[in-house]
């Protein structure tokens, strides 16, 4: 097995190395906090109070399964999906625009 066969799940900043280790041989990355540092290098964002929600995504990008097949799948293991919500996430900071008579060398 080579390095694209490697899942690995991360929360924090001494992930993002890793990660990023992974990415670059084709593995797949599974963030499960919102942290942008983390989310932002990561695959795949998963948040959830159960650790098997990690599955979801595997299964979907690594196994093909397709929606139904996944809830299926999680029923059989008497485990309802009762919300799943796939979003991108758009991190923005705004800030007031500085007036251009205040900048310095204007004119």
């Amino acid at each position: 097995m080579g390095p694209d066969h490697i899942i690995y799940v991360g929360d924090g900043s001494s992930d993002v190395h890793v990660m990023l280790h992974v990415n670059v041989r084709e593995g797949f990355t599974i963030a499960v906090s919102e942290a942008k540092h983390v989310s932002h290098v990561a695959k795949r964002t998963v948040l959830s109070r159960n650790a098997l929600a990690v599955l979801a995504p595997i299964m979907e990008d690594i196994v093909g399964w397709d929606r139904l097949q996944i809830r299926e799948f999680f029923e059989s293991q008497g485990l309802l999906i009762q919300e799943w919500e796939h979003v991108r996430t758009d991190w923005l900071t705004l800030r007031p625009a500085e007036d251009k008579s205040e900048v310095v060398g204007a004119s």
